[in-house]
């Protein structure tokens, strides 16, 4: 990197946080804070859906299998989001968007007091935080990677200066500064994205052109959909797993699909977000799907390929803009889950623990949500300093190894729980789901893959628990129904059609909570 790249990153830096701070005017309270108070444009909701599922893991952990497998990257990762959003945004969109707009809440998981009960939210909301603090560990960690390739600096140095950045602008302006940077995150990645793949293109004649490139010795097999450890299991588990979790699972997704006015836009969303993941991601990897023709990759995972690639190919100027597409994946990522995180522990977990956190009034709930911002991002970089350690390994196994098999157990109850055809499983049904399946990703992953000359493979250790989850879920509710009229009325309120909030079987029971003894959080959405 020279001046010109540097005065480029720090150009885009700048321009995040004066986004943030602009943003800041529009945030009044929670709802503005954690849904933009419903009041997101479709579109603008989509491209931010869209943009929050990237990272800097797609150039460094996925350019290692596209440097070693070649399309399988896309056919076992791209493909299976796009094809299960499209389908949630049938399934899925139109049901999270109710939950703002007729049982006003304000986190994905807050309808879960009174769906089954409050040890279920909390062990939901609790597992579903710890899950998200190694998830967005992983994200600081790949795009310190790359900035340690383009600049020299240390792995946690890069981890301080995108974590900074992200909580500075993330925790002013809350998801309206998350979608408005995510925009013009996406165009910045359009930018980069084409100059990188005319500029691979350009370097094609010699072998072959366009389409003659394929019969070159270095991309043997690499036009097989499925090789290696990504088979045709894996990329059904896949397509299973990432129908859930890039559908509200996860949570930051499903806040995009809150944040639309109705449950029609929410749908336009979705679909809007699918067709991006259908063909984006294509310009992004083919580029890697080359680079074994261009690079020769120093680690032997392949990670640092495309960072290599980049600084060979790309002047001065156009480096700096890939170096800040790199950042925009990572940063748009990071602050969506910060927000989301921050939504489950103000609304869920604080009024659980405190007694003061259930009388906060809007200025004190949006301090609290401010500060769980902050926090959730400093234990993340914390985290991110392991990631490469003996615990964690690297980085895509952290990806998909530990949130591919865990976030089936956590979503499964609060995404099934939405469907009228689940209406029988109750407590006991979500909490022997969740448990057991965290269970079976422990054994798979670490007893039973010791025991096993060469390991589980990587297709059953993601998709076990998963099944094991979804099994338990569906028997236990058949064998031990808890299905009752309060729960009922509720899975009618989100399954109704017609995007008034008046719309709906009988009015919603009170919080879990009251019934539990304890008082209702105080300053609900209006």
């Amino acid at each position: 990197m020279n001046s010109l790249d540097w005065a480029v990153l720090i150009g885009y830096f700048g321009i995040m946080v004066a986004i943030g701070i602009w943003s800041h005017k529009r945030v009044d309270n929670v709802s503005d804070f954690f849904t933009a108070g419903g009041k997101m444009p479709w579109w603008l909701s989509g491209i931010s859906h869209h943009m929050s599922g990237y990272s800097a893991v797609m150039f460094t952990g996925y350019a290692g299998i596209a440097y070693t497998y070649g399309v399988t990257s896309f056919i076992t990762w791209s493909f299976p989001i796009a094809l299960g959003i499209a389908i949630g945004s049938k399934l899925f969109a139109p049901r999270i968007n109710r939950l703002r707009g007729r049982l006003h809440v304000a986190s994905p998981l807050e309808y879960l007091k009174n769906r089954y009960n409050l040890k279920t939210q909390q062990a939901l909301a609790w597992s579903g935080m710890l899950l998200k603090i190694v998830d967005v560990a992983a994200k600081w960690a790949a795009i310190a990677t790359l900035l340690a390739v383009f600049t020299g600096i240390s792995i946690n140095e890069g981890i301080l200066i995108t974590g900074v950045i992200t909580a500075i602008y993330c925790t002013i302006g809350g998801l309206w500064a998350d979608a408005l940077t995510e925009l013009g995150q996406f165009i910045i990645q359009l930018l980069a994205g084409v100059a990188m793949f005319v500029a691979v293109v350009s370097k094609l004649g010699p072998h072959g052109g366009f389409f003659g490139v394929w019969d070159e010795p270095e991309l043997q097999g690499h036009a097989e959909p499925l090789v290696g450890p990504y088979g045709t299991i894996f990329l059904l588990a896949f397509l299973f797993i990432k129908l859930f979790e890039y559908n509200g699972g996860m949570l930051n997704q499903a806040q995009r699909y809150m944040a639309t006015s109705s449950p029609k836009e929410a749908a336009r969303s979705a679909r809007l977000s699918a067709a991006l993941w259908l063909v984006w991601p294509v310009v992004l990897f083919f580029p890697m799907w080359m680079s074994p023709l261009l690079v020769d990759a120093k680690k032997p995972d392949g990670s640092d390929s495309y960072a290599l690639m980049t600084e060979q190919l790309l002047p001065h100027g156009l480096l700096g803009l890939v170096i800040v597409g790199f950042f925009s994946h990572t940063m748009a990522m990071c602050s969506s889950d910060a927000n989301a995180i921050a939504a489950v522990f103000t609304r869920d977990v604080a009024p659980v623990l405190s007694r003061q956190a259930r009388n906060w009034n809007e200025r004190s709930g949006l301090l609290a949500a401010r500060l769980t911002t902050v926090v959730f991002l400093g234990l993340s970089m914390a985290v991110a300093t392991q990631v490469n350690s003996p615990a964690f390994k690297d980085i895509i196994t952290v990806v998909i190894k530990w949130v591919a098999g865990l976030m089936g157990p956590i979503a499964i109850p609060m995404m099934l729980g939405l469907l009228r055809t689940f209406r029988r499983s109750g407590p006991t049904a979500a909490l022997t789901s969740w448990s057991m399946g965290l269970l079976a990703f422990w054994l798979v992953n670490y007893p039973i893959n010791w025991s096993v000359e060469g390991g589980v493979p990587l297709e059953y250790q993601v998709s076990i628990p998963l099944a094991v989850s979804l099994i338990l879920y569906i028997v236990v509710g058949i064998v031990k129904p808890e299905d009752t009229p309060e729960r009922d009325a509720l899975i009618e309120k989100i399954n109704t059609d017609g995007d008034d909030d008046s719309a709906g079987a009988a009015a919603v029971p009170p919080p879990a909570g009251e019934a539990d003894g304890m008082v209702a959080p105080q300053g609900r959405l209006p």
